[in-house]
C-alpha cells in the first residue's frame, strides 16, 4: 500500500511515493528543472498561472509512476502541501479567473494596515493572532478595488491547494488551519472571522466547504486520474500550507517543538498550546495542522522573505562564475566568524514581516577594499542569514516558545556547514537533520488521514536523524558579538 505526496511550491513542483508500512521513499521527482516563473507586472508583485502548476504536477505524477512501476491501484491515499498565503479566485464554472496572486506579492499591506486600524488592533490580535496584513483576505480586498470585473465572476476564493485539491475531485473545499494562514479565522468564535469578511464587504458564500485537515475531502474523479495516469477515487486525506506541513513533517505537532527550512524564504515555526500573538505581527500565528477546539495547537511562524534567494544571488552576482553551492562553502570556509567586519543585511526579496511590513532591501556593511573578497561576502551573506532566524527567534522567546531543539530537512542552506553552524552558535539550539521533505510529509499525512496510521507517532516511527549540529563553546563569544554589529546595522 503506498502513499502519494505532493508539495506544490513556487519555485516547483514535488511529488514522492511513500511505501506506508516501512516508510521507504519508492519514488521523488520534481518540475520544473528550472525554477517556475514569478511573474512581477510590478515592483513588489508576484503572480503565477495555476495552469503551470497542474501542468508541472502532470509531469512530477507521470515521472514518479514510471520510476516505481506500482499500479495505480495500490496508491491509498493522496495528501497535498502547498505555497502558503496565495489567493486563486474561481467562478461559478469553478474555472481561474485571473493568475494567482502568490505569497512573496506585498501589494496588499496598505489594505491590511487600514483593516487593522479601522477594525480596531485589539480586535484584530485576540480574535485573529495576527494583522490582516499582506495575507489572503486583504489581497482579495486589492482585487475588489482594482480589479472590480475580476471580482464581479467570483464564485469561491481559494489557497493555492485548494485549487490543486479541486483540479483533482471536482469539489471546492478549504479547512480552519488554511482560512487562519489567510487571516480569515476567528480562535475566539471558533469560525470564519465574520468582521472582517464584514469590514471587507466580502460575502461568506465566497469560502468553499470547510473539511477537516485530515480526513475525506474528496476522491480522484476518473477524467482526472486518466490525465494523471492514476486510479479513480483515490482519497484526499490530507491539506495544509507548506510550513505546517514542513513541520508535521519533522514530527513537530506538540509545544515546544520547532522546525525551519531555509529555502528561497527562510522560515522557524514552533508550536504553542496557549492562544497568543506578537502585538506588532512580526511573527505571525495559525491553526496548526493538529489544532482543534479540544486541543490548543497554534503555530508561530516567523519568515524571512531573504533567505537562500541571497546565497543564490550571490552565486549568480558575485562568486566565480559557475560555482556549486558546495564550492562556496568550500572556499568560505577559512574566512573567520564575522567575517572580519563585514554584515549583509539580506531584506531583498519583498516586504518583512519581522520588520512590520517594512521593505528596507538588502544591504552590505563594513566592505574593505584591501582586506574583504568574495569568499568574505559569501561567509558573510549565510551569517546575515542567520542572523536574521535569530532575530525573529528572540521574538519567538518573548511569546514563550524556547528554541533549544530545531528540526530541519537536510536541505537548502541547512546543508551548509557555515549556515547550519552559525545558526546553533548564536542561539544555542541543537539542530537536528532529517531526510524527509514537503512531499513525503504530505504522502505521511495523508496516511494519518486515511486512517492508515493510527496516529503521528506511528506515521513517523521510520524517520531518522542523519546530522546532528550542536553550538561550539569556542564559537559563542565571536558569533554573538558579528550578530550584535549586524543587528545594530538593521536599519528599518
Amino acid at each position: 500500500m503506498y502513499l502519494l505526496g505532493y508539495d506544490l511550491g513556487s519555485s516547483s513542483v514535488k511529488a514522492s511515493l511513500v511505501d506506508s508500512e516501512t516508510g521507504e521513499v519508492l519514488a521523488a521527482d520534481f518540475f520544473p528543472k528550472k525554477e517556475m516563473e514569478i511573474k512581477a507586472v510590478k515592483a513588489g508583485w508576484a503572480e503565477q498561472d495555476p495552469e503551470m502548476w497542474w501542468d508541472n504536477l502532470k509531469q512530477a505524477t507521470g515521472a514518479i509512476m514510471t520510476a516505481s512501476k506500482i499500479n495505480p491501484k495500490e496508491i491509498a491515499a493522496i495528501g497535498i502541501s502547498y505555497q502558503m498565503h496565495g489567493l486563486v479566485l474561481v467562478d461559478r464554472e469553478l474555472r481561474v479567473i485571473r493568475d494567482a496572486i502568490i505569497w512573496c506579492d506585498s501589494r496588499a499591506v496598505p489594505y491590511g494596515e487600514k483593516a487593522f486600524m479601522e477594525t480596531g488592533g485589539e480586535q484584530c490580535l485576540s480574535h485573529l493572532l495576527n494583522s490582516p496584513g499582506n495575507f489572503t483576505l486583504s489581497k482579495l480586498a486589492w482585487v475588489k478595488e482594482n480589479e472590480p470585473e475580476n471580482y464581479a465572476k467570483i464564485k469561491y476564493y481559494m489557497l493555492p491547494g485548494d485549487y490543486i485539491a479541486l483540479r483533482m475531485t471536482g469539489k471546492p473545499c478549504t479547512t480552519a488551519s488554511g482560512l487562519s494562514e489567510g487571516i480569515a479565522w476567528d480562535f475566539m468564535e471558533n469560525a470564519p472571522a465574520m468582521f472582517l469578511y464584514d469590514y471587507f464587504g466580502f460575502s461568506m458564500d465566497m469560502i468553499p466547504e470547510i473539511v477537516p485537515v485530515f480526513g475525506l475531502q474528496g476522491t480522484l474523479s476518473a477524467a482526472i486520474a486518466n490525465e494523471l495516469g492514476l486510479a479513480e477515487g483515490i482519497p484526499i486525506t490530507y491539506r495544509a500550507g507548506d510550513q505546517p506541513n514542513n513541520a508535521l513533517s519533522l514530527n513537530v505537532l506538540n509545544p515546544g517543538e520547532i522546525a525551519a527550512t531555509a529555502g528561497t524564504s527562510g522560515v522557524v515555526y514552533g508550536v504553542n498550546d496557549d492562544v497568543k500573538y506578537d502585538p506588532l505581527s512580526r511573527v505571525n500565528s495559525f491553526a496548526h495542522v493538529n489544532h482543534t477546539l479540544e486541543q490548543t495547537r497554534v503555530g508561530v511562524l516567523l519568515c524571512i522573505n531573504g533567505a537562500a534567494i541571497l546565497n543564490a544571488w550571490i552565486r549568480n552576482n558575485v562568486a566565480p562564475e559557475g560555482i556549486t553551492y558546495a564550492e562556496m562553502n568550500e572556499l568560505a570556509k577559512d574566512i573567520p566568524i564575522g567575517s572580519e567586519g563585514i554584515s549583509i543585511i539580506p531584506f531583498g526579496n519583498g516586504a518583512e514581516r519581522v520588520l512590520s511590513n517594512d521593505e528596507p532591501g538588502c544591504s552590505i556593511h563594513g566592505i574593505s577594499f584591501p582586506l574583504h573578497g568574495k569568499a568574505h561576502l559569501i561567509r558573510a551573506a549565510q551569517e546575515g542569514i542567520a542572523f536574521s532566524f535569530k532575530y525573529g527567534m528572540d521574538i519567538m522567546n518573548s511569546m514563550g516558545i524556547e528554541t533549544k531543539t530545531i528540526r530541519a530537512g537536510h536541505a537548502n542552506l541547512f546543508l551548509s556547514p557555515i549556515f547550519r553552524q552559525t545558526l546553533s552558535d548564536i542561539t544555542g539550539a541543537t539542530i537536528e537533520l532529517y531526510n524527509t521533505d514537503g512531499s513525503i510529509g504530505a504522502a505521511r499525512g495523508a496516511g494519518i488521514g486515511a486512517g492508515i496510521y493510527k496516529n503521528a507517532e506511528e506515521a513517523f516511527s521510520t524517520l531518522k536523524i542523519i546530522l546532528t549540529v550542536t553550538p561550539e563553546k569556542e564559537n559563542e563569544k565571536a558569533s554573538l558579538e558579528a550578530y550584535e554589529r549586524w543587528r545594530r546595522r538593521v536599519n528599518y
